[in-house]
């Protein structure tokens, strides 16, 4: 059945002439006939007395009327409904990012962009394996990606085409951290003596950071010896087991600044442990929503109370492959 059948047939009942009705509907009278015929063979039933004069609904017509008119009211708010929602979406940005980043930048960088109505948040994205980030902004489903970079994340390497280009908001390190023990020395620290294995909290397989976690034990293979007590899709979780002194873990070092200014976590070790971290906001070159640049521009500025050693904002540039030398 087609919505054109059902605006022929309120027609035919205004106008109850065929004639008439197909010069409103604009069709010639056998062709608005046919589709007339049409509609009732769709429905099943005669819809049409042509026997009076003028023409005059059956029963079954009568029925079928208010449901018509009720179902093109339906079609047409329906309609109307998409139409602003196509425009609103091309208004609103949405954005994807990990737990850590998202905790750390939302007070400051992103609410005041939502409370604009120009972001949307992916709060499912907190917990996305790390290849969906690219992923999702690869396929257009998010329009920017708040992600932390490092040689070793591979996951962004499909991004690495002059299609899309990323900004760096701040640099970060990612650091090994303990619970203090009475005199405020880490419990569990590196490197390890006398071969002792040192409980390590760590990130699932599909997490963001795990791959920086076995770069780290790999290039210190000689001097640390971990045993790996627990894996964990978020940040949130590896430092609530270091907090209660399951062990020690990494953490990007802004996430754990509280607890480390407060001394309820301390340095599990010296930079040699430390790895270099980049927060990079990735976005399309080309995109058709007109407010990108004005909201990628916003979320990059810094904040009066950011630090100067971690807030280092670099002006929007292209990937290069040297970026992963």
């Amino acid at each position: 059945m087609e919505f054109n059948w059902l605006r022929d047939f309120i027609a035919l009942a205004a106008t109850q002439s065929f004639s008439r009705a197909a010069e409103e509907r604009h069709v010639s009278q056998p062709a608005f006939s046919r589709r007339i015929r049409a509609l009732e063979a769709a429905i099943g039933a005669t819809l049409i007395n042509r026997e009076t004069l003028p023409l005059s609904l059956t029963p079954a017509g009568e029925i079928f009327h208010g449901q018509a008119e009720a179902m093109l009211r339906t079609l047409e708010d329906t309609i109307e409904r998409c139409q602003a929602a196509e425009v609103e979406d091309e208004n609103l940005l949405r954005l994807a990012a990990s737990q850590s980043l998202y905790t750390t930048y939302h007070a400051r960088h992103v609410q005041p962009q939502a409370n604009e109505g120009l972001l949307s948040v992916e709060l499912g994205a907190v917990d996305w394996p790390a290849e969906k980030f690219a992923a999702a902004l690869h396929s257009g489903s998010v329009d920017l990606v708040l992600v932390y970079w490092h040689p070793s994340l591979r996951f962004l390497d499909v991004l690495d085409t002059g299609a899309f280009e990323h900004a760096v908001l701040a640099r970060d390190a990612f650091v090994p951290v303990s619970k203090p023990d009475a005199e405020g020395r880490p419990v569990f620290r590196l490197p390890t003596a006398d071969k002792t294995r040192v409980p390590l909290l760590s990130y699932g397989s599909a997490s963001v950071l795990r791959p920086l976690v076995d770069d780290l034990l790999a290039r210190h293979a000689g001097t640390v010896d971990t045993l790996q007590v627990s894996q964990n899709a978020l940040s949130s979780s590896v430092k609530a087991l270091i907090l209660e002194g399951f062990g020690l873990g990494w953490l990007p070092r802004r996430f754990a600044q509280a607890e480390l200014d407060r001394g309820t976590l301390v340095p599990a070790g010296d930079d040699r442990f430390e790895a270099p971290l980049e927060i990079r906001l990735y976005s399309r070159r080309e995109s058709p929503k007109p407010k990108l640049a004005q909201v990628r521009e916003a979320l990059c500025a810094p904040q009066a109370d950011d630090h100067p050693d971690t807030a280092q904002v670099v002006r929007l540039k292209p990937i290069q492959q040297g970026d992963r030398q």
